[in-house]
């Protein structure tokens, strides 16, 4: 399935270069010349990725993107913009932009930059786990598109297991991060292991004794 990129750009042709473009290399792309149907369409639909012009119709760039992080949307975010000064660079940084390329562009090196960030943001949001996918950030998982209930703890667990995939976590490590200084001994640990062993398999959890677990699946 081809990653989904909101254009916001009012320049016709511009716009248009960049659609044409885009789609050649495989991505789907909508395109909207003003903020209020852009706005419109994030609420409604789901993107991987957002390339924004700064002065737009109905409201700068800028203000849209620092509108969208505030709603918690973290979808990477590149600006576009003829603006060159460095007060305009740091408002899009501080609106929560995640680069930001000065006007005239070129082609080849905003398709790298957006393929630098849509590996960045995958990475760190959702991971398959055999027929599961979990959501880093939300800490929620998925099996055929459907929440699976889990507990909080075991969900951080999971997560910290993810993030560390095919590296030993320590015991320590574990109980610390997860519980904090209620540290409920390794007991509670180990039920929690065992349960993501049912989901996952008896495989994909090794237990290196003495020193902490590394998730293998």
């Amino acid at each position: 399935m081809p990653a989904r990129v909101l254009l916001l750009e009012d320049d016709r042709l511009f716009g248009e270069t960049l659609v044409d473009f885009l789609e050649g290399e495989g991505y789907e792309v909508v395109h909207f010349p003003e903020a209020k149907s852009a706005i419109d369409a994030v609420y409604g639909d789901d993107f991987d990725l957002y390339l924004l012009d700064v002065n737009v119709p109905d409201m700068n760039g800028f203000d849209l993107l620092k509108q969208l992080r505030e709603s918690g949307d973290k979808t990477p975010a590149i600006f576009i913009t003829s603006a060159r000064d460095k007060e305009a660079l740091a408002t899009g940084f501080h609106s929560g932009a995640d680069d930001y390329m000065k006007k005239p562009i070129d082609l080849d090196e905003l398709l790298l930059r957006i393929e630098a960030q849509l590996r960045r943001h995958r990475r760190s949001q959702k991971v398959q786990v055999g027929e599961y996918l979990f959501d880093m950030e939300r800490l929620v998982l998925y099996k055929d598109a459907e929440p699976v209930a889990l507990p909080k703890k075991l969900a951080e667990l999971l997560g910290l297991l993810l993030r560390n995939r095919g590296e030993v976590v320590s015991t320590e490590e574990i109980l610390q991060e997860i519980y904090g200084e209620e540290n409920p001994g390794t007991g509670a640990l180990r039920v929690y292991i065992n349960k993501l062993k049912q989901l996952f398999g008896k495989d994909a959890i090794t237990n290196i004794r003495g020193i902490g677990y590394c998730f293998e699946a």
